[in-house]
């Protein structure tokens, strides 16, 4: 009974030493900024985890203080949190993920600056992902995400590299929140049409849509999406110019078909990759008029 009390011991002190050092470690870690930085098309971007190139050397790095929602239904459960958080449905949770992704993809579309401290974000890939800030020029990536309502105030924080603390940070960014909230915007006005609404901040301006304030001169589809994916509104009851992709056609641009509600284009989403189109007949409620109305929209 002792020996056994002994080696309890033993590993208890083992486990808090362990603890000790990796805090330690962590709060010796100094700060690293690279600049002109720029970002890696990769299908596991999203809102605030992305691939970045400085110089010859790829990284991944993801957001601290902020959580933008999935892209996709490959984690129900993480997306489930992030609904009940806003407050919507997970289709329309997963509609915000895509729109958070598209304003990242525009805001990184110029060189820009990363400050971090190398410390493991963790995440799926084989490659390691750490946990960083990023500027562009002299705007904060992650509040301009908050500010938009298009990312949540929510995981790790860090003292910034400035004299102002993490606490300080994360006041300011629950300040946005709850102005985003009010103005009902991004993943707080989904419900009412305005996931792609911008903040009123910029100079007092009336709202608009993301393209009056995001350069026109490129299109606001992912790299990886451009070219199977319009993102012109088609008109009701007629496919658009250019067909969807069943595979990469995001939730927003499901929601523009006629006889696609939000149910249907979560199963669509989760059922994915399909073999071709022909396969949404597979979907759950999809039915044999369902399927004849929504086909000729795909390619």
């Amino acid at each position: 009974m002792n020996a056994r009390g002994d080696l309890f011991r033993i590993a208890f002190l083992i486990g808090l030493l362990a603890l000790t050092c990796a805090e330690a470690a962590a709060a010796g870690r100094t700060w690293t900024t690279l600049e002109n930085c720029t970002l890696i098309s990769n299908r596991s971007n999203d809102g605030d985890s992305f691939h970045v190139r400085v110089k010859r050397r790829e990284y991944i790095f993801r957001l601290y203080f902020v959580d933008a929602p999935e892209t996709d239904a490959s984690v129900p459960a993480r997306v489930e949190e992030q609904a009940k958080y806003f407050g919507i449905t997970q289709a329309q949770a997963l509609q915000v993920g895509e729109a958070a992704k598209r304003f990242t993809n525009e805001k990184l579309a110029q060189p820009f600056t990363v400050q971090t401290r190398m410390e493991d974000a963790l995440g799926r890939s084989s490659r390691p992902r750490f946990y960083a800030l990023v500027q562009i020029g002299t705007a904060d990536l992650g509040e301009q995400l908050v500010e938009n309502g298009l990312a949540r105030v929510h995981g790790t924080s860090a003292p910034r590299a400035a004299a102002s603390g993490g606490s300080e940070e994360w006041n300011k960014l629950e300040r946005l929140q709850a102005e985003a909230k009010r103005e009902r915007i991004g993943g707080w006005g989904v419900s009412v049409n305005r996931t792609t609404v911008r903040s009123e901040k910029e100079g007092g301006k009336p709202y608009d849509e993301f393209g009056a304030f995001f350069h026109k001169a490129q299109s606001l589809a992912p790299p990886e999406k451009s070219q199977s994916v319009s993102r012109e509104r088609p008109a009701k009851g007629a496919p658009g110019p250019v067909k969807f992709d069943v595979n990469t056609a995001s939730l927003q641009d499901l929601q523009t078909i006629p006889g696609l509600g939000p149910i249907l284009t979560e199963r669509i989403v989760a059922a994915r990759p399909f073999p071709t189109a022909d396969a949404l007949r597979k979907v759950k409620g999809i039915g044999d008029a369902t399927y004849g109305k929504i086909r000729p929209w795909f390619k």
